[in-house]
């Protein structure tokens, strides 16, 4: 099928996570490039001129961008489980929540995390109310993709392992097993999962980076 590349950060993604999750889970075999976005190689450059970013897919010398898109990707073109559902309604509402949790979860809680005063207090809220449409969506099932791991549980990664990290270290509480049940339980179950934790980056780790900021 080609060779395939990926490119990624010196540092740990959560963007570039979702990426490796997908070839692991389609048993892909690529090399792992390391990017200094500090230092922005012509690698990344020629096949990301636009948004100049990892990740970075490269398979039979092209290149994809966009974590996302990238998953998709991966999805159609190799054999293996499916990471979107065949039916296309529910292959339409994957594609939904991923984006919603792009676009309203991890902004806010990160902000909500890293911000002080009247903008944290405002993302926290954000925050919450975002968090709360997850807790429904995710109620009653074992993964946002049913009983395996989809496109929704790998968007949400951020989520399920990166977030509680941050706010161990920020002393911000969001996701809660109090306030957020349904999504607690499904974080661990999705990180306890022996498919994920092989990929997932070392906790000890990810604290000392962000205890560094």
């Amino acid at each position: 099928m080609g060779e395939v590349k990926l490119l990624g950060g010196l540092g740990f993604s959560p963007y570039v996570n979702r990426v490796e999750m997908a070839l692991k889970l389609k048993g892909v075999e690529y090399e792992a490039i390391a990017e200094d976005l500090k230092n922005k190689s012509p690698l990344l450059l020629q096949y990301n001129p636009v948004h100049k970013k990892v990740p970075v897919l490269i398979h039979d010398g092209k290149g994809i961008a966009e974590s996302l898109i990238i998953v998709e990707y991966i999805d159609q073109v190799w054999e293996g489980p499916s990471i979107l559902p065949k039916d296309p309604y529910q292959r339409a509402m994957a594609r939904f929540w991923a984006k919603f949790i792009d676009e309203k979860c991890i902004s806010a809680t990160w902000k909500a995390c890293w911000s002080t005063g009247e903008e944290q207090a405002k993302s926290k809220d954000e925050s919450v109310e975002a968090l709360k449409f997850l807790e429904d969506e995710i109620k009653g099932k074992k993964f946002f993709g049913g009983d395996n791991i989809g496109l929704v549980d790998i968007a949400a990664n951020f989520i399920g392992y990166w977030l509680p990290i941050i706010s161990e270290v920020k002393g911000v509480q969001l996701l809660t097993e109090e306030d957020f049940p349904n999504l607690w339980r499904w974080a661990n179950e999705y990180c306890s999962d022996n498919f994920v934790k092989e990929i997932l980056p070392n906790k000890e780790a990810l604290v000392a980076r962000f205890k560094s900021r």
